[in-house]
């Protein structure tokens, strides 16, 4: 497996601070967090994506995915939400990373089955512009959709190669699901998984790996003993918890922590 980690840790970080951190600590990618707050979002033009490409490119390190904020799920209309999906297919497709990542974000006011619905068909429309793009879509498993059998039913009404599953250990964990459980449900939509570490249920504030509540090694041997070679991306949560320790202070342990549950799991 290849480690990454994500830009929500060193929020509004420049681009070449980001890919020294990577290459210096031992990280094969980065996630980007595709925000307005950052330095790489939909907004930029076409010399800031071919700047940031290079950058990457020049140091040997991979952009692993736009991590987006767009809700399928959400009541309203479809448009807004194709639109948004669509700048972030492009973005992805200029930079040269294979995913973007969305949220399921289902409102209070839908039952599961309009939820599963709308996020169903907006996916299946974006799809053939994914496909176009050279880039694949994946649902995180998040919010209103926090398990792996909730973005099952989803993805399985879609049915399109070009849309997948993105594994965030801690809401698959909070939704009372089992590491096997979620494989079991996401195998054959996996794009890559998000580790990361927190006190309890009751309190998420980001830890270093290895020092929470969360299942990381049984995930990680899940994962290894059906073979699955992708990616496993840290998500330190600092930029909504900014009293939380630097993420760059953390990068080496964290390498070392993953090193050593893949070690244990061969």
């Amino acid at each position: 497996m290849k480690l990454a980690f994500s830009t929500l840790g060193v929020p509004g970080l420049p681009i070449p601070d980001v890919v020294h951190l990577a290459a210096t600590h031992g990280y094969h990618g980065v996630e980007l967090r595709a925000h307005p707050d950052e330095p790489v979002h939909p907004g930029i033009g076409a010399a800031e994506r071919a700047d940031a490409a290079a950058a990457f490119k020049a140091a040997g390190v991979e952009i692993l995915g736009l991590a987006g904020y767009t809700r399928v799920a959400a009541p309203g209309d479809d448009a807004p939400v194709l639109a948004e999906i669509r700048e972030l297919l492009d973005l992805a497709r200029d930079l040269g990373a294979p995913y973007i990542r969305v949220f399921p974000g289902g409102g209070t006011e839908q039952s599961t089955e309009e939820a599963d619905a709308t996020a169903a068909r907006r996916l299946g429309t974006a799809a053939e512009y994914a496909a176009d793009a050279g880039v694949r879509i994946l649902l995180e498993t998040h919010d209103s959709h926090r398990t792996g059998a909730d973005v099952l039913r989803v993805l399985g009404a879609v049915g399109h190669r070009q849309v997948g599953a993105l594994w965030d250990v801690m809401h698959t964990w909070l939704g009372g699901e089992q590491p096997q459980e979620t494989y079991a449900a996401l195998s054959p939509y996996l794009g890559y998984v998000q580790v990361k570490d927190i006190a309890s249920a009751d309190d998420t504030t980001p830890l270093p790996l290895g020092s929470g509540v969360l299942p990381l090694a049984e995930c990680v041997e899940v994962l290894s003993r059906h073979g699955w070679d992708g990616w496993l991306c840290w998500e330190y949560e600092k930029r909504w918890y900014e009293s939380v320790t630097p993420l760059p202070e953390l990068l080496g342990a964290g390498r070392e922590h993953l090193g050593r549950l893949l070690n244990e799991s061969a």
